[in-house]
């Protein structure tokens, strides 16, 4: 069941929109949303599918976009939901608690939220589509400067003596795998034989970015100083930076398309408006901190704020 604050919320969003229907004459037989369905009847009111749905998306109990079968346990727990607070909001109304001056600051404050969710939602639409989406990852890897990838595997020894020790093994025929698995100290990569994956130098310590410059696939390099003590490099690859895939980016992309257009919506209406603020922060008060969750804010300049040039490892 949710909880009291947001059913309460759930409540008053109802009863706004019901004092709304009350002033157009009644509701329409028609489907709010195109292939809607009529689920139930409150005294003669239609509950729709897309109510119920509705009520599901704003407890979190499903996403934007995702489908709510009828049939489900869900469906039939968000639509007694909806049905309970049809039924508290047309009790509310019977005894004119909407007339109340603290009723209708709580009723309006409900309804500039839905309003403005349904302006954010139709802005976002118009912004994030495919077209949108695909122009940007384009443009991104037009931009993207490309640095070069190597797939190296390491055997990490205590000493230069010991590194020179296993170049003599491995030159006689030895598996390099094999000794990194019996002989490396790096727990991180000793048991999958020394394999560091495709990195790009920039990423790695300044030791190793200074050893495997020019490096080549086949070869050995080291012993290079690392902590724990030195390590000896083999080259499988050289190659390219590979660009992200666009199914990879595509949610970065996405925020980035959503608080850009949301950001510059508000710039719009903020600067058309006249907005007086008048509490003052108190001399010394602390400035609030985000959470940790907050989306960063989005840089003016659309085209390097994705960030989307790097490979996929």
């Amino acid at each position: 069941m949710a909880s009291g604050p947001l059913r309460t919320a759930g409540i008053l969003v109802a009863l706004a929109l019901s004092v709304a229907a009350c002033n157009r004459g009644g509701e329409s037989s028609t489907p709010p949303e195109r292939g809607d369905k009529a689920v139930a009847k409150v005294d003669g009111k239609t509950v729709w599918a897309s109510d119920v749905k509705r009520e599901a998306i704003a407890q979190g109990l499903i996403g934007e976009g995702e489908p709510l079968d009828a049939s489900s346990d869900l469906f039939r727990q968000m639509m007694d939901q909806v049905i309970d607070q049809k039924l508290l909001a047309a009790e509310a109304q019977r005894r004119k608690l909407d007339k109340d001056p603290l009723a209708q600051r709580r009723l309006t404050a409900a309804q500039d939220r839905v309003m403005g969710d349904m302006l954010v939602e139709t802005t976002v639409a118009d912004a994030v589509t495919e077209d949108n989406i695909r122009g940007l990852y384009e443009e991104q890897q037009k931009l993207a400067k490309r640095s070069e990838e190597i797939h190296a595997r390491q055997i990490v020894l205590a000493t230069a003596a010991e590194v020179e020790q296993v170049k003599k093994l491995l030159a006689t025929g030895a598996n390099f795998e094999a000794l990194a698995m019996e002989r490396s100290r790096d727990a991180s990569t000793r048991f999958n034989g020394g394999d560091l994956g495709y990195f790009t130098t920039d990423v790695m310590p300044e030791a190793y970015d200074a050893a495997l410059k020019g490096a080549k696939a086949g070869q050995l390099v080291g012993p290079i100083p690392v902590q724990g003590g030195f390590a000896l490099m083999k080259i499988e690859d050289v190659r390219q930076e590979q660009p992200i895939a666009l199914d990879a980016a595509r949610p970065q992309i996405v925020r980035f398309l959503t608080y850009d257009r949301i950001r510059d919506l508000l710039e719009k209406l903020r600067a058309k408006a006249k907005v007086e603020v008048l509490a003052k922060p108190e001399a010394g008060a602390p400035k609030p901190v985000p959470p940790a969750d907050a989306p960063k804010a989005a840089p003016a300049a659309p085209v390097a704020t994705p960030q989307i040039k790097g490979a996929v490892k």
